[in-house]
């Protein structure tokens, strides 16, 4: 394993164990930077508008299309680092 997947793999770890919680803005960037780390790209079909929450994850992971694995889990482990302090 590299040294930017244990160093991923850790910050995953520490978001479940942040003392508080990130606002929801926040939250919907540690979802798409995690999705786009582990996943790349997203590929799906946008959720219905009935589906506010689906919508705004969709979303948020699209707007990183183009982002490299590496760049986002890098951009993941900043975030998660930010949000410890």
């Amino acid at each position: 394993m590299s040294d930017l997947s244990a160093q991923f793999n850790q910050a995953v770890a520490d978001s479940k164990q942040l003392t508080e919680r990130p606002d929801n803005k926040t939250l919907l960037k540690i979802y798409s930077l995690f999705k786009q780390a582990t996943d790349g790209d997203n590929t799906g079909k946008r959720p219905g508008f009935t589906d506010l929450v689906g919508r705004a994850k969709y979303d948020a992971w699209a707007e990183l299309k183009g982002t490299s694995k590496d760049k986002a889990m890098q951009d993941y482990i900043a975030l998660i680092n930010s949000l410890k302090k």
